[in-house]
């Protein structure tokens, strides 16, 4: 029973990246604006309820992608090394991740990344969708962060609900999501990854410091 289960999750997920790929390759090609989808569905061969039962707009088929990693910020913090801070952590794995040119960092200059990324950040409706998931990214951050802290001030109170690790974690992921959007900014312009690495660590080290001390060194 329980391998039936285990198939029919495998296979359902399989169905949800084939038509997920069959539409970003469709959106490289015409452009987003330009594919229904109907489209989508026909090119996958689901029909059109079926592509809604995977996904609940157009601009999720495109970040389905992105979908996979979520929940992985919430994962640095529950695995951190012994003595080692949540930013701390974050900071480590985020360094790890350009020193390995994941995509997730924008140092990735793989020409299908590039394509991926300009397809996400250069189309208003799927850039402002990545916001709302960086919504739930912080949900999720933030509960791992309440638990690093341990319980707040009052008996009550759960660890999940404080105020302070949801702040912290919403400037996480505001601040990854623009480390990584400069870091492909600057590879769309022509630059290669290794010449971008040092300038990308670089504001990732004052991104987390600011992070950890506060904007005090900044006259806004």
């Amino acid at each position: 029973m329980l391998e039936q289960a285990g198939l029919r999750t495998r296979k359902k997920e399989r169905t949800r990246r084939t038509i997920s790929d069959v539409a970003i390759a469709l959106f490289l090609a015409h452009g987003f604006d330009r594919v229904a989808v109907a489209d989508v569905a026909a090119a996958a061969e689901v029909s059109k309820p079926t592509l809604f039962r995977y996904f609940s707009s157009k601009e999720d088929l495109v970040l389905h992608r992105v979908a996979d990693h979520r929940g992985e910020a919430a994962a640095v913090v529950r695995g951190r090394r012994p003595g080692e801070t949540p930013l701390d952590a974050l900071h480590r794995a985020f360094v790890t991740g350009l020193d390995e040119r994941e995509p997730t960092t924008g140092l990735c200059d793989r020409p299908e990344v590039l394509a991926y990324h300009r397809l996400v950040f250069d189309t208003p409706s799927v850039a402002a969708r990545l916001v709302e998931y960086g919504t739930a990214e912080t949900e999720a951050l933030a509960e791992a962060m309440g638990e690093a802290a341990g319980p707040g001030n009052g008996p009550e109170r759960e660890p999940a609900t404080s105020p302070a690790a949801r702040l912290v974690a919403a400037q996480y992921v505001a601040v990854r999501q623009i480390l990584a959007r400069d870091n492909w900014a600057e590879l769309a312009a022509g630059r290669t990854a290794d010449e971008v690495h040092p300038e990308a660590a670089a504001s990732a080290e004052t991104a987390f410091a600011l992070l950890r001390h506060g904007a005090s060194g900044y006259a806004l």
